[in-house]
């Protein structure tokens, strides 16, 4: 099976095409240009550099969410579209899951740590159990104390990976009572490729839904929205 998979929930924009177990392409930068920039250029480089024929991809995957409003909403839109006119399905992989996904095999759980801004995170728990992905907490929108203190509850090392290392770091040596790392640079941002494999196990499984039905998921309201619910509720007082 070959999937094609996209990922701009965050700073970092990132295609791959997977068939099967074997990695025939990936083009993955972090640079601050705005993803409409760079994922068509990114995908049409890969399909020229190995002869793609866009026909022969089984299935579009996509990083769903959460994320960046704005990356989010291009890396959808590009899915659908290539969905829509190549009448393929698409496979919306949740954006923590796949970052998680990166660490395959490791025996420590794995904690991606997304800055959601306002002092939270978007995150998850995850473990390979016998190489076995496995979610213990499903991805979320929490503050920074509040997934340090479920990981302390496990009494497990850890480890940490996402753009929200950097942001909370020092929190993090202030809060954390087990032992942790955090990953290195050549695993420690989204990639598609982890995208793609994850997708293969979500297609075996028939996790899969038209262009038509794909709707990104954003977990938590954009700032607009906050924004306009807080002047509603200031009203009312």
């Amino acid at each position: 099976m070959k999937i094609l998979a996209l990922d701009s929930s965050g700073l970092v924009a990132t295609v791959a095409v997977v068939e099967d177990d074997n990695l025939l392409a990936e083009y993955t930068v972090n640079y601050k240009k705005t993803h409409s920039q760079t994922l068509l250029p990114m995908l049409d480089t890969i399909a020229s550099m190995i002869e793609l024929d866009l026909d022969s991809i089984d299935a579009i995957a996509v990083a769903k969410g959460p994320g960046s409003f704005t990356g989010l909403r291009i890396g959808s839109a590009t899915a659908k579209g290539l969905g829509l006119a190549l009448d393929k399905p698409l496979i919306g992989i949740p954006t923590v899951d796949g970052l998680a996904y990166n660490l395959y095999g490791t025996d420590k759980l794995i904690c991606p740590l997304m800055d959601a801004r306002r002092n939270q995170v978007y995150t998850g728990i995850y473990e390979f159990v016998k190489e076995e992905f496995h979610v213990l907490d499903a991805q979320m929108a929490v503050p920074i104390d509040e997934i340090a203190r479920r990981l302390n509850s496990y009494g497990r090392e850890v480890i940490f990976l996402g753009d929200g290392v950097p942001v909370f770091s020092e929190r993090l040596a202030e809060l954390m009572q087990v032992p942790y790392s955090f990953a290195p640079a050549h695993m420690n941002k989204q990639r598609a490729s982890a995208v793609a494999v994850l997708a293969l196990s979500y297609a075996k499984a028939g996790k899969t839904e038209t262009a038509e039905q794909h709707m990104p998921d954003y977990l938590r309201p954009s700032q607009a929205e906050r924004e306009r619910e807080e002047r509603e509720n200031a009203g009312k007082c």
